[in-house]
């Protein structure tokens, strides 16, 4: 009974980052061994997904105002704190872009892939228009957006809410409305840690149902478009990521320790509003950074700032067109990643849509989409990636 005694107490001694990679073991064993088990438990790993865009909503509205209003009256530091990061944002994700290109246009993973384009299938059911992202940045109603997940609209309304709450001259009033957002946000954070005890469980079915469904040896004949996105993705680490740190002297140990807990649950569910309770409190405690700034640069960052959705959409969008043997010049390719800078922007939240973006791109550029179908296949494991490097990228 012994050695069942000292198994019991390292149990419990395990801390949440071993239970995360137990599961997702234990859910690659299962996926691979018994797969049509594997998808009829996929509704386990929906649910955590479910419980964690539940809290979504009240953590990003509250944190941001309180991010923004904490400054009083001083909307100077505010408005240069958002320009900073918008900056950085659009320089980041741009380079991203650009590594994309480079890199799909030096390797050619779509060359030989010989797919026969039907040219008499439209590529997109409709077209992306200026007017049409500007209302996808606007809500009718917060609560429509709050109930739909739009994280975009939902940062919207807390900056627009917290600037009016900036300007309210009473500061009892002011103080009142900060001091209830604040101990939301620290509840939300409380509930989260809550949800965050279900993760290894919703994270194992997850992997065991995507494993059971598309199978390990599916990665072999996609190998070198899987393999030009993780090694592209890893390059853009080191050549971009760490040379940010380097010269912001940000402590590069202590932050892929912070950032190694929110970049697994990233990376695992293939969704960036898992690791986001997770990714602000880690900066918060581990970091020291400070409640205001985090508040309003991380909710503000998923919308904006998609580092590895950036670079995936202009990979995929040139492998489809080299697939289908469909020419593009350089010019296009710069419209091109022009075009997904801008309609790439408030996905993070939502798994695989990029997806559907990528969908929307190639009907703008007439690249036939017979080759989605292709990406389709391994296209979760791709997004697993593009979805942690998203997460690291805040």
């Amino acid at each position: 009974m012994l050695p069942v005694r000292f198994a019991i107490k390292g149990l419990r001694k395990t801390n949440l980052t071993m239970w995360i990679i137990l599961g997702l073991v234990i859910g690659i064993v299962v996926g691979h061994t018994a797969p049509a088990f594997s998808v009829k438990i996929k509704p386990l790993a929906d649910v955590f997904l479910r419980m964690i865009s539940a809290l979504v909503t009240p953590l990003i509205f509250s944190t941001l105002v309180v991010g923004i209003a904490a400054h009083g009256d001083d909307l100077v530091t505010v408005g240069r704190l958002a320009i900073k990061s918008l900056i950085y944002f659009e320089i980041v994700s741009t380079l991203a872009i650009l590594l994309g290109l480079l890199m799909v246009n030096a390797v050619k993973p779509g060359k030989g892939t010989r797919i026969e384009a039907n040219n008499d299938v439209p590529t997109t059911n409709g077209t992306i228009t200026w007017d049409g992202e500007l209302f996808k940045i606007v809500p009718k109603s917060f609560f429509q957006a709050a109930a739909e997940g739009e994280i975009l609209q939902i940062v919207f309304c807390a900056l627009m809410f917290a600037v009016g709450l900036c300007q309210v001259p009473s500061q009892p009033v002011r103080q009142a409305m900060i001091s209830f957002l604040h101990s939301l946000s620290e509840t939300m954070f409380k509930v989260t840690g809550l949800v965050m005890n279900y993760a290894p469980i919703g994270i194992g079915c997850s992997i065991a149902a995507t494993v059971g469904k598309n199978g390990l040896g599916v990665l072999i004949s996609l190998g070198k478009l899987v393999g030009t996105l993780y090694g592209t993705l890893a390059i853009f680490i080191v050549i971009v990521l760490v040379p940010v740190m380097l010269i912001a002297k940000v402590p590069i140990k202590l932050f892929f320790v912070t950032v190694w807990e929110p970049f697994l649950l990233a990376f695992t569910t293939a969704s960036s509003e898992s690791a986001l309770p997770k990714a602000m409190e880690n900066l918060e405690q581990r970091m020291g950074i400070p409640k205001k700034i985090v508040g309003f640069v991380i909710p503000t960052g998923y919308s904006f700032n998609l580092d590895g959705t950036s670079l995936y959409l202009s990979l995929a969008a040139i492998f489809c067109a080299q697939a289908t043997n469909t020419h593009l010049s350089v010019a296009k390719q710069v419209v091109l990643m022009l075009s997904l800078m801008l309609t790439s922007k408030g996905v993070a939240a939502i798994p695989r849509a990029s997806f559907v973006v990528l969908s929307a791109a190639l009907g703008n550029f007439d690249i036939p989409s017979d080759a989605l179908s292709l990406i389709l296949g391994v296209d979760a494991f791709m997004d697993m990636a593009r979805t942690g490097v998203n997460v690291m990228g805040n």
